[in-house]
Parts: structure tokens; sequence; C-alpha cells
């Protein structure tokens, strides 16, 4: 810098707009680095003595103001017409000091730079602008969206070409971020357009990008419509959706959109066009060389890819789209392709070859080592072999894999995962639990058959259930820490020995409904993975063997010794985090306490019906707790209130059911107390402890308790009261107000009216989920006159007797974006109601209507227009399905998996059962059968005969068996 006597000195002028004191000050530039910036914008005027030859140079406003023979020129005291603490930043810049350039200082530096013509600072603001917008992930440099917006906007005025560019690019790369923000509806247009056009546009999946553009279009509808562009600006940005890759579902609910409509008709046309084509022979839709309509979005910036729900995925529309999109598909590469994965098959029964690189010969895929979580859940046509090796080519570093409701994924393709995929840490293999849990079912017969290795019409199957034989060596030791096997029957004891002999650093078991594990089994399994913080067992055998496995480090059982945390603390109970065993009748009043005694840190704990007594709760040591679900138990509201007292972190508490709750109790010393003072402790308690989201309670909850809860409840998200609770009138009034933020409600047995209906859908907006069952008063669908557009799930079972075809067609229109819908007992509706239905909610994925008139009396074929449904249950409504409803619904429903039916509704007195050929993706069918009973009529001579449960035929498939059995229970 030039010294003082070198250089002619200016005095800039500055005024601040909002000073904090009425003072004025003076400083240099020679001391610019020193400067006090917070004390210097407390004053009203600053005058600042700077070089001006310094200004003149670096600045192309001075440099014009001083060198012009205009009589400004030779001023020795310039006004400066600026933001104070943004002209102080440009006299920084123009010295040489740091400035820091963040989101929100971009534009206000930027229009400085330009205005002053302070190139170091353009330079400055230019380079933070590219690296911010080049980030990969949430960085020091994210740009806030409305940010992001004002600079879009400024770039626009001022004909910066680099500025939208970056902005467009930035939003692409971030556009999972961005559609989470509440000013995604401020994005302009052509930013939108441009950004969902960008190659980097990173989505987790097509379905993703169609709601954040009905969103869109939704909050920009009025901006629109003074300019004609409504119609113009929809087809622009819609038809940049790849309508063939969405989920099934989402297609079928979008019939109704104003906006997609047409789209979500082509959509499922497309997808089921896809449908009738082999898997193998899914080349052949790329024989015109243009990929875009089926490739995935994939990007380096892609941390998920999500394609569950797409029954119409194939693993060739997989890897052709993780093909280089320069790349064409002739001919040769369509064979190449398909001989691939007719080898692949051969490979599926032949097991000396599993690990080889059985798509060797195609052409290399491109890597994206950003992804790390993958979701082919619901995916039935992907070929299992031949998408593990797609990853293990394109996902290097796949962490995270949901694969869920897909039965042909077996032990051995979850050892081949291990094998490709050596980072993956989590796995789910969800699938339905069958109805046929032993505690809860009497069998009355049983038979199985045995599955073919290889579906005769796809390449699906292809997974021999597991061998150990069946590989040469076995691999490494797997990074697996979390395991979900929920549902799966087909897991054995030595699947699990196997299976859990990889996974040594297993830390999240479940095996919720794994009905063919035995206890010893799980025993052995616990024994083995020494890191276990969470395990998972609900509907099992888990039992007296499996909780002395988790307690094997401890000496003595009982609270005997006197130092609890020496006497325990090497035991895997006591660092367990998760305890969900609800349903296990194996562990008796005994063991269950001596295990509950030795779990210090407990997170979540599930003993639902369970021989859980109060000795159990006494004896629990952990303050931890979050979630607790003791429902259909035998514990106290005193017992209760001893664990909620010691944990104030409880967030979910499940205690419907427990009867006892109303009835006397005792506490640790024997002392026995009223139901009063134990169900008035238990609320008080709750109501001062614990900040609760989720709460489920029966017997002894009334309004008192409700008002003494109501400090914990403020943030309450989901609410179930069942039999032996009574709010009754008042405290349902005082619902919406108490719990404003409730997105799920389930009453039960309760007292209600319309008044209370109207008033909870009306006030009560995030409301997602509403069930009334078995409720009295005065109710009608007159409560649902208002439109509720976030309503996704409903239950009106022997609610609304009256309820008529006109009522459900205003049900229809006023909750249009049900997905789940039940009603039981309304008997006025008639032949016509299904045809209302399935015009209303084509987008239904699960149906239940039980006594509900003649609504199956002269066919079912309109629910044939809900075409993504998974779950429907038909019962009584009247006899006129046909016998081949299961095959037809199965083959026209490529989501369906579970059909529960009544022979009393049989067209012909009976339903074809499907074989493993014609199941498509069904896993398990239920038949209930009546017989019919003489009752006495008083205005007959002749008996009456009205019709009973007799038994239930219960058909599940797995991935090796269909087991065929009769149960005694209508289930």
């Amino acid at each position: 810098m030039a010294s003082g006597s070198d250089d002619e000195f200016v005095t800039l002028l500055c005024t601040n707009s909002y000073p904090i004191e009425h003072t004025e000050t003076l400083i240099s530039t020679t001391d610019i680095h020193n400067w006090d910036l917070s004390a210097i914008l407390r004053c009203q005027t600053v005058k600042i003595k700077a070089h001006r030859h310094r200004l003149a140079e670096q600045s192309s406003f001075f440099h014009g103001l001083f060198s012009g023979s205009f009589s400004e020129s030779n001023l020795s005291c310039v006004s400066i017409q600026w933001n104070m603490e943004v002209f102080i930043n440009v006299l920084k810049c123009v010295y040489g000091c740091k400035v820091d350039v963040t989101s929100k200082t971009f534009l206000s530096l930027f229009e400085a730079a330009l205005y002053f013509g302070a190139e170091s600072l353009l330079l400055k603001c230019k380079i933070w602008l590219s690296e911010a917008s080049s980030t990969k992930g949430p960085g020091l440099h994210e740009i806030h969206l409305d940010d992001l917006i004002h600079i879009w906007n400024f770039g626009l005025e001022h004909a910066n070409d680099f500025v939208p560019e970056l902005c467009a690019s930035y939003l692409a790369r971030n556009f999972m971020w961005a559609i989470s923000s509440k000013f995604f509806g401020d994005v302009p247009y052509n930013l939108l357009f441009r950004c969902i056009k960008h190659p980097d546009l990173t989505v987790y999946s097509e379905m993703h990008l169609s709601d954040a553009l009905l969103v869109w279009l939704n909050a920009n509808t009025e901006k629109l419509q003074p300019f004609g562009k409504v119609e113009d600006d929809c087809t622009g940005i819609l038809k940049q959706i790849r309508i063939s890759l969405l989920p099934l579902w989402f297609a079928a609910g979008k019939r109704r959109s104003c906006y997609f409509t047409e789209l979500a008709e082509e959509s499922i046309d497309t997808i089921f066009r896809l449908l009738k084509i082999p898997p193998a022979d899914s080349i052949g839709v790329f024989e015109d060389g243009d990929l875009d309509h089926l490739r995935i979005r994939v990007t380096e910036y892609s941390k998920k890819v999500n394609l569950s729900g797409c029954p119409q995925i194939t693993s060739v529309i997989l890897l052709l789209s993780l093909l280089p999109s320069s790349y064409r598909v002739d001919l040769m590469l369509r064979k190449s392709i398909r001989q691939s994965l007719i080898n692949l098959e051969r490979l599926s029964t032949c097991r000396d070859q599993c690990g080889s690189g059985i798509l060797h010969g195609l052409p290399s895929t491109l890597s994206f080592e950003a992804v790390e979580e993958v979701d082919i859940s619901k995916c039935p046509r992907l070929h299992l072999e031949s998408t593990i090796e797609i990853f293990f080519k394109s996902f290097p570093s796949l962490r995270k894999l949901r694969a869920t409701h897909l039965l042909n994924f077996k032990t051995t393709t979850l050892h081949k995962l291990m094998l490709k995929c050596p980072l993956i840490s989590e796995v789910d293999l969800t699938i339905d639990i069958t109805p046929l849990i032993p505690a809860q079912v009497s069998v009355i017969s049983s038979s199985r058959a045995i599955m073919p290795l290889v579906s005769s019409n796809s390449f699906s199957a292809g997974n021999n259930f597991l061998d150990m034989t069946s590989y040469h060596s076995q691999p490494s030791v797997s990074t697996i820490t979390r395991l979900i096997l929920e549902g799966r029957s087909d897991i054995s004891d030595l699947d699990l020995q196997y299976i859990t002999g990889l996974c040594v650093s297993l830390r999240y078991i479940n095996l919720k409904g794994c009905i063919s594990v035995t206890d010893t089994g799980m025993s052995n399994l616990i024994r083995r993975c020494g890191k276990l913080h969470s395990i998972l067992v609900c509907d099992t055998s888990f039992g007296i063997n499996s909780i002395q496995a988790l307690c094997s480090s401890i000496t003595s059982f009982g609270p005997a010794a006197s130092d609890f945390e020496k006497r325990c603390s090497d035991s895997l109970a006591f660092k367990l985090q998760t305890l969900h065993m609800g349903g296990c009748k194996g562990v008796n009043e005994r063991s269950l306490l001596d295990l509950i005694s030795q779990t210090q840190a407990l997170i979540s704990l599930c003993l639902r019906d369970t021989h859980l007594v109060d000795d159990a709760l006494y004896s629990f040591p952990g303050s931890s707790l979050e979630t607790l679900d003791v429902c259909n138990t035998m514990v106290s509201g005193a017992a209760l209130s001893h664990v909620v007292n010691g944990n104030p972190a409880l967030k979910c508490l499940n205690a419907r059911g427990c009867k006892n709750l109303i009835h006397q109790g005792s506490n640790a010393s024997g002392v026995e107390l009223s139901s009063s003072y134990s169900c008035r402790d238990l609320y008080a308690v709750l109501g001062k402890k614990c900040k609760l989201e989720e709460i489920a309670l029966g017997w002894g909850f009334d309004w008192f308790s409700l008002v003494a809860l109501r400090p914990a409840i403020m943030s309450l998200r989901a609410i179930s009261v069942g039999l032996g609770g009574s709010l009754g009138e008042d405290a349902l009034r005082l619902l919406p107000t108490t719990c404003p933020m409730l997105e799920s409600i389930v009453l039960c047995f309760q007292v209600i009216s319309n008044a209370i209906i109207i008033n909870i859908m009306r006030s009560l907006r995030h409301l997602q989920a509403l069930a009334l069952c078995y409720c009295l008063g005065d109710i009608s669908t007159s409560s649902f006159k208002n439109s509720f557009t976030n309503l996704r799930k409903l239950r009106l079972e022997r609610v609304t007797p009256q309820m008529t075809d006109n009522d459900l067609v205003v049900l229809t229109q006023n909750c249009a974006s049900l997905v789940e819908f039940s009603l039981v007992g309304c008997r006025l509706l008639t032949s016509d109601s299904l045809s209302l239905i399935s015009q209303g909610w084509p987008g239904l994925i699960s149906i239940h209507l039980e006594d509900c008139g003649e609504v199956t009396a002269t066919g079912v074929s309109s629910l044939f227009n809900c075409r993504a449904l998974e779950d429907i249950l038909l019962r009584h409504n009247g006899s006129g399905i046909a016998s081949s409803f299961i095959l037809d619904a199965a083959s026209k429903m490529p989501m369906l998996r579970q059909v529960s039916l009544d022979l009393c509704d049989a067209l012909e007195g009976d339903f074809d059962i499907p074989n493993h050929g014609n199941r498509y993706f069904l896993s398990a069918v239920k038949i209930a059968r009546c017989k019919f009973k003489k009752s006495p009529n008083i205005n007959f001579q002749e008996a009456h005969r009205r019709p009973v449960h007799k038994d239930t035929l219960v058909l599940v498939w797995n991935s090796q068996i269909l087991n065929s059995t009769v149960v005694k229970e209508r289930i």
C-alpha cells in the first residue's frame, strides 16, 4: 500500500439509515485491518479517509469519478449513497482484506461490486457462487433457496449469463433439498424448467419429481391464470416426467388430479404394456435407440435411488439406465444382454458359479460412487442375481438396501449381496407377516407344497434355499450391522446361524413374525452376536432360552445382588437399546422379570400380549425409555406410573387393553393402591414429566385424564382410544385445540357425534388417518362435507349404518386422497357402490368391505379399475363374486399380495385357488367359511337359518413352500 505522503487522500462520507447511536466518527483506510465493524455500524455518520489513487486503481467507479474533467473530480469529500455495511466490505476487498461471501451477503456484495466496478470483489463473488453451486452436498457454501431465487432474478435483470446457469445447476443438484423448503413454490418458472432439464437433476425417483412439480403448480396457479399460461406451463413442465418409471400406485392415485389426469392414464398404459413383455425380452423396448423415457435418473450427486412400487422395472431397464447416454442399443447388444440373463438363470440352479462375473462381456456401466442407498421394494420382476451384479458395477459405495415384499430374495441372494457389495451395512428384507402366528390361531389341518425352483413365465425366481455346500468358500466377514428379516417364515435356525456367522458386527436384528425360527435358534444368535443392541422378535418363539442367552454373563437371576452395575454390566441385556418381544407367549412371568430387571439402557420396549405383571415393571432400572408398549397385559396404573416417573424422555406409550389400570395394583413394597389413585397418578405423572408424540389408551381414560395430560400432548401426532376409555363429548371437543398437530386418530367404542367429527376434520389440517370403530352416537357422512385433502386412511366400522351410495359419492369428493379405505356394517349400499369407490379412489392400495349390503351382489369387475391394490378384503357383501376372482385380480393387479374372501359371497359356491405359476405377487389368501345355525323366529313357524363362522382356509406362500392351513378363527 502506498504511504500517505505519496497519495492524495479523499474523504468518503457514509450515512447509516438505521443508526443505533447518533454520532459521527472518522476512520482511515491506513488502519483498515483493525476496524471494529460493529462499532462503526452503530454510528449515524462515518467519514472514511481513503487513498484516491488506490480507489481509482481498484474501482472503475472511482476511476471515472477522479479522472474526469468535471467539477467532482477534485472534490476532497465524496458522499456515498450506498448501504454502509456493504460499502465498507467493498473497501475492505479493495484494500486486500478478507471479505466473507455467504448465501445472505452474496447478492448485496455482487450488486455493489458491479456498481462500483470492484473487479477483485466481483471475482470473489463469482468464485464463491461457482464453488457453492458445484458442492456435492450440504456444506459451508450451501445457498438458501430464497437467496437462490433472488440471485437468479438479479442475474436475469443484469444479463449476467453465468449467474442463471449456476443457479439452475445448483437447484438441479440439490433438488430433493429444495422441494422441502417453504420457498419452493416461489421458484420462477424459467428457473424450474431449466433445472429439470439440467443433466445434473438429482431426485430419488420420478415420483419425487412429479410430486414436486404438482406442488409447484398448485402454488402458482393463481399467478399464472391472469396471463393464460397455466395450461402451457403445466404441459411444458409435466412433459419432462418419465412416466414409464412412475410407481403404479402413484400413477393410479393421480388419475383424478386436475393437472395429471392424462399423464396418469398414459403412465398406467405404459406400465401395463411393459408388464406384458417377459423380463428377459424387455430389451426390445429400446429398439428405437431412445433410452431417455426409461432411463432412471442417477447422477454423480445421487445418494439414493428409489425404485419401490415399480412392477415394470426389470434388470434390463436398470442396466440400460446405467449405460453412458451416448451408448446406442444395437442388435448385437440386445442379443448379448438377453443371452446373459438366460445364462444367469441357469446359474441360479447351478451352485458352483454363484460368485462369478455373470454379466461378463456386457458394456461397462457408469459408476456412481455417491449412491449409498437403493430401494427395490415391490419390484417383483427384477432378477435379483443380475441386479446385485449391477449394484456391484455401478454402486460401489452401496451401504443400504431395501428389498421388501420380494419372496424370491432368499438367503443365498443375501449371501450374494454380501459378496458383491462389501460396504453394505443395512439390509431390509421385510415381507408380510403370515396370518398363521401359532399363538393366535387354532389349527384344524395343514399341508405343504414345495414350490418349483424357477418360475415358468419370468426370470423373477432363481435362488435355491440355503445349502451349506452351495459355495466353495465363505465370504469375508460382512459389514452388515442392521438386518431386517420381518415376516420371513422361510428363515430357519440353520439360515440364521449362517447369516449371523458372517454378520459378526450385527447390532440390530428384526425377526418379527419369523415363525420358523425356534427359541434355541434365537438364543444361539444372541450368543454369537455380542454387539447386538436392538432385538425385535415379536410374534416368534422367543422364550426362556433366549432370555438366558441375553443374561448369560449373569451368575444369578433376580434382584438379590447388591451391586447391580457390577453384576450385569457385561451382559447383552444390560446394553440393549431396543427390545420388542410382543406376543411371545413362551416367556413366563419369572423369566420376564429376570430380563427386565437387567435392561439398563433400553430406549424402546414392546411387551404387548405377554405375561407382563407389575413386578417386572417395578424392577425396570432404566431411565432412557422413549417408547413403551404394554397393551393387553396385566399391569396396573401404579406400576406404569413408576416407570413413567423414572423415564421423562418417554414419547410413545401404548397401554390399550390393560384392564388393571382401573383395578387395584400394588407398589414394590406390596402396599395396595386404589384404582382412582393409580389412574390419577399415571396421567398426572405423564402430564408433568413427558412430551408425548404417540399415545394409545383404553381402560380408565376419560375427560379428567385428558385434562391432566394436556401439558404432555401439545405436540401429539397420534392418539388411539380403545375399549374401556370414555372421553365423552367435552373431551373430544377439546382434542383439536389440545393436540393441534395430530396426524392419526383411532376411536373405538366411544360415544361420538357429527359435530365432533366436523370439528376434528375442520381443525386438524395435518390429519392423515382417521378410524372410527364400533362407536355410538349420531354419526352420518354429513360429517365429511368439507374437503380433507390430507386424509390418506379412513376406517368407518359399524359407525355409519345409514350410509348410502349418494353419501359415498360425497365421501369420494371430499376425501379425494385416500389410499386405504375400510367400511363395515353399511347395509344400505348397493351394487353400484364398488363402481363409485373405484372411480372416486382409483389409487387405493387397500380396501376392506364387510357386511356392506349388496356391494358385490352383481360382481366385482369395477374393482379392477383400482390397478394398484395390494390388499383386498370382501366379506358378506352379496354372493356375486366369480370363482375366478382371485386369479383375475392377481393378473390384473400386479401389486396385489393379500386377498380375504368369504364363501358366502361366491357366485358359484367356491373360488379357484392359484398355484405357483399364476399367483403373481400374491403372498396370502384367506377364505372364510360359514355354517348355518337355526334360530327361533316368532314371525314364522319354521326356524330361521342364519350364517355363523365355521373356519378359515389360509394359503400362505414363501420363497420355497405353499402352506395350506384351516384354522378355527376368522382372520
